[in-house]
């Protein structure tokens, strides 16, 4: 079904260039995109909620993997059970479609339970956010089904078709991993991952620096990505990242989302711990700042660290022992601050610095014209030493769209080794969900 970032989101995924036509791609983790907020006002294309800058889930870049081959098998000898299942599954895909076609997230109400209500509410707005003007369910593959007492699962493969204000038309499969309970008689959906959807991987494209007006030098593309421009780091292990920057003061002529972060792992693999801010503008031109935690394959959440453009903001995730990990945030221009420590099982494979075009639902907002964001103090701690991201060897890694055209595009590094700056072209960004990304 259509899911969140899971958001992904997911953390919060790079495509390589030149991105394919748009499509979703939570993994949701969501899905970058998602307990989050009722939309507090209202998206040019879509009816308000409470809280619009958590729709979103910032994870990151995820490469859509080919769906596994159909087993339509069985696994349990519960065949009332399985029946089910599979009828709320299929009713649930049916209510989705239904309620973003009638704008009514009620009907979505019966077949999940109270938490992934939230959740199916918050994608559907997303979609509505990112100009998509209708969703269908093409085809539905039973993978597996599993009854384990008064908790079910259920594996499908699913193809959804989504079409835009801007007239494209978008097909995406993925894999879905059903959870279910049992409450009062009646299975209800608890949780739907996309695993498939949540591997990061930058691609080794080419092509020339873009013409942009900024502080810095313009680096040279080694790297694209749909919904990445930044650095990344990998090589070693990575125990600790961070950087300081300044909120973007966002235009307002025009809606779209830009989220800006600092993480471990996701480069080349599944985990990806990261924290950040991030911009939302409306269609009346409402610009909305927050700042966010996300550890994929879990949805981003906000978290209670205001934030507003111009502000400095300093970012660091660092790993305490074993599993533990503290996200320290500190607001520098007002002083405010927001640490936590969460566990969370990490590869600690590589480190980021980035600037990124958020995910909702199954694809990308379109990123808004956030000027300049500079980075300083941009380091991180590889095999026990505390290293600049020029000393690490950073890649420098170019936002694309859908015409391989750069959108964001960071600054070569400067001499103190730790500043740079990404810049936002002219270039224009639209809603995707081609063949890959994050949550990222």
């Amino acid at each position: 079904m259509f899911e969140g970032d899971p958001t992904a989101t997911t953390p919060m995924s790079p495509l390589a260039a030149p991105p394919p036509p748009i499509r979703k791609g939570s993994g949701i983790p969501a899905g970058r995109l998602v307990a989050l907020g009722l939309l507090a006002f209202v998206l040019a294309a879509f009816s308000g909620r409470v809280d619009l800058a958590s729709l979103v889930s910032t994870a990151r870049t995820y490469v859509e993997r080919a769906a596994p081959a159909v087993q339509t098998t069985t696994s349990s000898t519960d065949t009332a059970a399985v029946t089910a299942v599979k009828d709320v599954v299929q009713r649930a895909n049916e209510a989705q479609v239904q309620a973003y076609t009638r704008n009514d997230p009620t009907l979505m109400r019966a077949t999940a339970t109270t938490s992934y209500y939230q959740e199916l509410v918050q994608t559907n707005q997303g979609l509505q956010a990112s100009g998509a003007q209708s969703i269908a369910l093409v085809k539905l593959e039973w993978v597996d089904v599993t009854i384990s007492g008064t908790t079910g699962n259920a594996v499908t493969n699913e193809t959804w078709r989504t079409t835009y204000s801007d007239g494209s038309v978008a097909d995406s499969t993925d894999r879905n991993e059903y959870t279910l309970v049992l409450s009062a008689g009646a299975w209800k959906i608890s949780a739907d991952v996309q695993p498939t959807t949540q591997v990061i991987s930058p691609g080794t494209g080419s092509g020339t620096a873009p013409s942009v007006t900024q502080p810095g030098t313009p680096a040279t593309v080694t790297s694209s990505s749909s919904n990445w421009s930044g650095y990344a780091a990998s090589g070693g292990t990575f125990t600790s990242v961070t950087a300081t920057w300044t909120v973007p003061t966002v235009s307002t002529t025009s809606s779209g989302a830009d989220a800006t972060w600092v993480g471990i792992g996701g480069l080349t693999s599944e985990d990806l711990i990261q924290a950040g801010t991030q911009a939302m503008v409306d269609g009346s031109g409402t610009v909305e700042y927050s700042s966010w935690i996300e550890m994929l394959p879990a949805s981003s959440r906000n978290v209670p660290l205001s934030v507003s453009a111009g502000d400095s903001v300093t970012v660091t995730i660092t790993q305490q022992s074993g599993n533990d990990w503290l996200i320290a945030m500190k607001n520098n221009t007002t002083n405010d601050t927001y640490n936590v420590t969460v566990q969370y099982s990490s590869s600690s494979s590589s480190a980021e610095w980035v600037q990124e075009a958020p995910s909702i639902g199954r694809g990308l907002v379109s990123l808004d014209l956030f000027g300049t964001v500079p980075f300083s103090g941009a380091s991180a701690v590889r095999d026990g030493k505390t290293m600049s991201v020029s000393a690490l060897g950073a890649k420098a890694i170019t936002m694309i769209n859908r015409q391989g055209q750069a959108i964001a595009q960071p600054s070569t590094i400067a001499s103190d080794g730790s500043s740079f700056t990404i810049a936002r072209t002219d270039a224009t960004s639209s809603p995707s969900n081609g063949g890959g990304r994050r949550r990222p």
